[in-house]
């Protein structure tokens, strides 16, 4: 399934959608596993023209069933090494340069995915449902916050949706899916580069939009990411 994703990805690029520069981690939370029928993390790609900065007017008609996640993302300040793992928060900590509030854009690509048996290889082979995502203002001075605690909030079109924390993802901290993943490219000998923006994985289920919709995502200390579907 990596393999087939990762020749997905060389496709996608000759396609228009510039560079992979970051990583989409699915499942890390409880309300995420059992809401698709999986009991552990996935990832997927992010693209460089299809990540936007902190409002968003997006074209509904370029999805086929476009769906949004409140989500946590991390910017790297510095490579992640496969020498280096295993990996744990206290040595992952140094590489993170920012969090955001972020949106995560997914899109729905199958005839009727929630009556079928999950098939996580075909997700993964597919990026795992990734379209792309909205990133708030970095914020640099996250140390400062209790990351377990911080409470996440979706909104669409002024109406609450969602709420979640940030020890829902697994092991009770945000920065646990970026030491899982960490880990994962270090078994499969890969480093993970610089600047690298990664998506932590949602705090809220997802949901499924409409033409016209405004979704705006807050997390506490985080600020906020919105997206207008038009």
């Amino acid at each position: 399934a990596m393999a087939i994703q990762e020749r997905l990805h060389e496709l996608l690029e000759q396609d228009g959608l510039g560079s992979v520069v970051g990583t989409k981690i699915g499942c890390t939370t409880k309300v995420m596993q059992e809401y698709v029928g999986m009991d552990h993390p996935c990832l997927g790609a992010i693209f460089e023209r299809t990540i936007f900065r902190r409002e968003a007017e997006l074209d509904f008609d370029l999805y086929l069933h476009v769906g949004v996640e409140c989500e946590i993302a991390a910017t790297l300040s510095s490579e992640i090494r496969p020498e280096n793992a295993p990996y744990s928060i206290k040595s992952i900590t140094d590489s993170v340069e920012s969090l955001h509030t972020a949106i995560e854009i997914v899109d729905d690509r199958y005839l009727d995915f929630m009556n079928r048996v999950p098939d996580g290889n075909t997700w993964i082979a597919d990026d795992f449902f990734g379209a792309g995502t909205v990133l708030g203002e970095p914020v640099t001075s996250w140390r400062e916050l209790d990351l377990a605690t911080v409470q996440g909030r979706m909104r669409i079109d002024g109406e609450e949706v969602g709420v979640g924390y940030g020890r829902d993802i697994i092991n009770g901290h945000p920065l646990e899916a970026l030491v899982w993943l960490a880990n994962y490219q270090a078994e499969r000998n890969r480093n993970i580069s610089k600047g690298w923006v990664v998506l932590l994985g949602s705090v809220v289920q997802t949901n499924w939009v409409s033409k016209g919709s405004t979704v705006t995502v807050e997390i506490d200390g985080l600020g906020q990411a919105e997206a207008t579907f038009e």
